[in-house]
């Protein structure tokens, strides 16, 4: 895509010759869809986050739907989770036939109230569906406190989340690690890593690990990769109902090339992080985010608060005529119309809050100190003129 130079875009992914290259490989092997580079991915993947098990698939909204079939999530279920969060996640309980029942988010960030959340839980609750969103760690220590006391399995919507970490059990860990039964990964563009599109499961339970990898492949129980590698003649089954959410080792190539990348990309995106925390501190009425104590985001977004009685549009607009490129805040999946059919259980108010009054502003690895100005700036002289 061709940006006008006038405009400092929301996001650009980091994509360079290495994957270029490391696609053309591939093609020329012939082997283009989950063979070789798929299982290296993998694996790769797993070992970043300290994971014993990882399952690449096509996005990360076929990850959250086989990760809830997966733990036997199914019709007349209920699933813990959050409206505030793009509709994937709603969705992807929706897929499995069992309800989502929303728990509002706090009020200072844009994750769970986890104090509002084991009065949600009934004798339908099958899981919890905990998000990270925009690549802030929610507070997971509490989360499964509150659902190993039930019995309850947690996954996490870790779509945002490649490369954040979590201080847990007495040490930083990535996201992904063994802390739920499964975390779930997005490489949409959007995301800090690219693979085009697709996703990733990462788990600690290796017969839950392996289902996911037949159902990614309509259930079958050989894969294309053990049928090619054996000296022997292999015939398949398929003994339930699978799916195709297969990645293709075009996009596990470039995957790999990013994943390895993602160390310096996720420090650079930290450092423009505090960058805007300096510059947007005196913006008038701003509301910025903030790391708690054990967090550690990556900023795959971010998103501030405006003030109360300023127009979320209104403003996103005159930014864009200065030369800033936005996008309003998170979703509620409750307000869109595939929704109109399930009324919240509880009061959304912070959730409703957030989508309304919050914007995303740029926030990329190739972002200049010049490009951070001009956002602060504009940000200031808006706000100002409407104070």
């Amino acid at each position: 895509m061709t940006y006008k130079s006038t405009i400092v875009p929301l996001m650009r992914p980091s994509i360079g010759d290495e994957e270029a290259a490391a696609i053309a490989e591939v093609l020329k092997t012939g082997w283009v869809t989950q063979g070789i580079q798929v299982a290296s991915f993998e694996e790769e993947f797993a070992a970043f986050v300290g994971a014993p098990h990882a399952c690449a698939v096509s996005s990360c909204t076929a990850a959250l739907h086989l990760a809830l079939l997966g733990i036997g999530v199914g019709p007349g279920d209920e699933v813990l989770t959050v409206s505030h969060s793009f509709i994937a996640t709603a969705n992807a309980v929706r897929y499995t036939g069992a309800l989502p029942v929303f728990v509002d988010i706090g009020s200072t960030d844009y994750n769970m109230d986890t104090d509002l959340l084991e009065a949600a839980i009934t004798s339908k609750t099958k899981a919890i569906l905990a998000v990270h969103q925009l690549g802030m760690p929610c507070n997971l220590e509490k989360i499964l406190s509150i659902a190993h006391s039930h019995k309850i399995p947690v996954i996490e919507d870790a779509a945002c989340a490649i490369g954040s970490e979590i201080f847990l059990n007495g040490g930083w860990q990535r996201i992904g690690a063994p802390m739920s039964d499964a975390a779930c990964f997005s490489f949409h563009p959007r995301k800090v890593i690219t693979t085009g599109d697709g996703g990733m499961v990462t788990t600690r339970h290796a017969e839950l690990a392996n289902r996911l990898k037949r159902l990614r492949q309509h259930a079958m129980t050989v894969s294309d990769l053990a049928r090619s590698s054996s000296s022997a003649v292999s015939l398949e089954s398929y003994d339930e109902l699978g799916f195709n959410y297969r990645m293709t080792d075009i996009q596990a190539a470039m995957g790999r090339v990013q994943l390895s990348r993602l160390p310096e990309i996720v420090a650079r995106r930290r450092a423009l992080a505090a960058s805007y925390e300096a510059l947007l501190e005196g913006v008038p009425g701003l509301a910025i985010p903030r790391e708690s104590d054990w967090a550690r985001s990556n900023w795959q977004t971010y998103c501030v608060r405006l003030p109360a009685l300023i127009n979320q549009r209104e403003t996103m607009q005159k930014l864009l005529d200065l030369g800033v490129a936005t996008r309003r805040a998170v979703m509620c999946a409750h307000r869109e119309p595939a929704y109109r059919d399930l009324k919240p259980r509880f009061p959304l108010t912070n959730s409703e809050y957030a989508q309304d009054h919050g914007i995303m502003i740029p926030l990329f690895g190739e972002m200049t100190d010049a490009n951070q100005k001009l956002v602060a700036k504009a940000l200031f002289k808006v706000l100002t003129e409407r104070a």
